[in-house]
């Protein structure tokens, strides 16, 4: 039996969120969960959340929206072999926690008594300040920084025509009790500014985004990377996109470039190699273990111990502590991605990758900084490999089979090169495979490993949750490109 106590700060701020302010002590939970057993299960655990949230949003120069709101809940759930029972209850208190350990439990109910202690300690060291970034800049402030985003955005650029840009905050606190001993606390600040610009110039309009964020205060996200460097990244890539030509279509050598572009990483692959699909062998990846799956230049990681970014817990949402997960090495396939259910039934040790969007979710794998680890080539050399190919630098969007692999990705940023040099940029460009397929067909893998800004968001079976993702720049051999240029040999 084990209890994972993130830091002494933040288990004292979740209990008095989350059990003082309830009338609720420790063993209220110990009895929730020997009520659980009192229908044999394999294990079962109590999860709390307290979440404030706020956002504010400017348009036009005026600031068009604030919000604020707050979440608190919990929910019971009890798993025996492959069967789950979950009840969850928007308030909390004694009473909901029976009521919903006597739904769960009767849902997977047999068996006898068991009694839950929860009493050993085991230390964690955060990976985050215990701060509520909601209270870390007063409301003028932001109304201001947006005003001065607006502004900045407007004076660098006549053809700037429209400016929209928000300002998003979370104070999230969760308390995990668990049938096995886990009592786990976590408080998880996360912040997140966002800039987009429309540009119009001899009637045509094009759009440009950026922004960036993680798990610290708004002066902590600005000292890291001013407003002004999110800014003009909107506006460069608007601009940049206002002279694009037609992408071609045919099959071309392609160079994806470092830090956000691992979004293809992480949706063509990453999903692919989480416990859940693996079990049920839907995954590309799934019997794989130990074959070779890619390019003897790849290493692909999990981490979710990355201090501040988006995508790292200091435990996840079962309680355990987030690791750093080796999932392909030098082109091997070595491990997937597992909550505690998955990794039960498979045998397993769980990766500490069990999340959930909220209490009202049940946990399943899902990743956190998922990245390519870097390779000995610079930028310049993939670059002047390329005799005729593209160079994505930014995706917006895309879509993905997890059973095939086969992707379809949209490039928001991406350049015409010939003869090794880049010649223009083009515009409807999409990337065309399968996950599979691309990753034997990595030839060059660049030294500049960058991780993205920290704006990333995963949904899977209904439920969205923050991560990261990154990569160094890279060489994909013969890849399908769609265009609305027509096919170019």
């Amino acid at each position: 039996m084990a209890t994972v106590k993130a830091n002494g700060s933040a288990a004292s701020t979740a209990e008095h969120f989350l059990l003082d302010q309830a009338e609720l002590q420790l063993q209220d939970l110990e009895d929730t969960l020997s009520l659980l057993h009192a229908h044999d299960i394999d294990f079962g655990d109590v999860y709390l959340q307290y979440m404030a949230s706020e956002s504010w949003v400017l348009e036009d120069g005026i600031v068009k929206e604030g919000s604020f709101s707050i979440d608190k809940g919990l929910g019971v759930r009890a798993v025996r072999e492959d069967k789950t029972g979950f009840a969850y209850a928007d308030f909390i208190n004694k009473d909901a926690l029976i009521s919903c350990a006597k739904t769960a439990r009767n849902i997977v109910k047999a068996g006898q008594s068991t009694q839950t202690q929860l009493n050993k300690i085991q230390l964690v060291k955060p990976l985050y300040e215990n701060i509520n970034p909601l209270k870390t800049m007063e409301a003028a402030e932001k109304v201001a920084l947006l005003r001065d985003i607006d502004h900045l955005a407007r004076s660098l650029d006549p053809r700037v025509f429209q400016v929209m840009a928000s300002l998003s905050s979370v104070y999230e606190v969760v308390l995990i009790a668990g049938s096995d001993g886990t009592y786990a606390q976590d408080v998880r600040p996360l912040v997140r500014i966002n800039v987009t610009v429309i540009v119009e110039e001899n009637g045509r309009r094009e759009q440009g985004s950026s922004g960036g964020g993680g798990r610290y205060s708004f002066q902590e996200l600005l000292k890291n990377k001013p407003y002004e460097h999110f800014v003009r990244e909107a506006v460069r890539t608007g601009i940049v996109n206002l002279s694009a030509q037609a992408a071609p279509a045919g099959t071309f050598d392609i160079a994806l470039a470092s830090g956000w572009p691992g979004v293809l990483i992480h949706e063509a692959v990453g999903h692919g190699l989480e416990g859940d699909f693996n079990r049920k062998e839907s995954s590309s990846f799934s019997n794989k273990m130990n074959d070779m799956v890619a390019s003897d230049l790849c290493t692909i990681v999990d981490d979710g111990t990355l201090v501040g970014r988006r995508g790292s817990l200091t435990i996840d949402d079962e309680g355990n502590p987030t690791q750093y997960n080796v999932l392909i090495e030098k082109g091997r396939l070595k491990n997937y991605l597992f909550d505690k259910l998955n990794s039960k039934l498979m045998k397993q040790k769980s990766s500490g990758n069990g999340r959930r969007e909220s209490y009202a979710h049940l946990p399943m794998p899902r990743m956190t900084n998922t990245y390519m680890l870097p390779g000995e080539s610079t930028k310049d050399e993939i670059l002047a490999s390329i005799d005729k190919g593209i160079y994505a630098v930014n995706f917006s969007g895309g879509q993905v089979d997890i059973t095939s692999g086969k992707f379809v990705f949209v490039a928001s940023e991406a350049y015409w090169v010939e003869n090794g040099r880049v010649q223009y940029p083009v515009k409807g460009m999409t990337l065309i495979g399968d996950g599979p397929s691309a990753l034997k067909r990595i030839s060059m893998v660049g030294n500049d490993l960058q991780l993205d800004e920290g704006v990333g968001v995963c949904g899977k079976e209904g439920q969205s949750v923050p991560v990261g993702v990154g990569q160094p720049t890279l060489r994909l051999n013969q890849m399908t490109v769609g265009g609305t240029a027509g096919m170019v040999s």
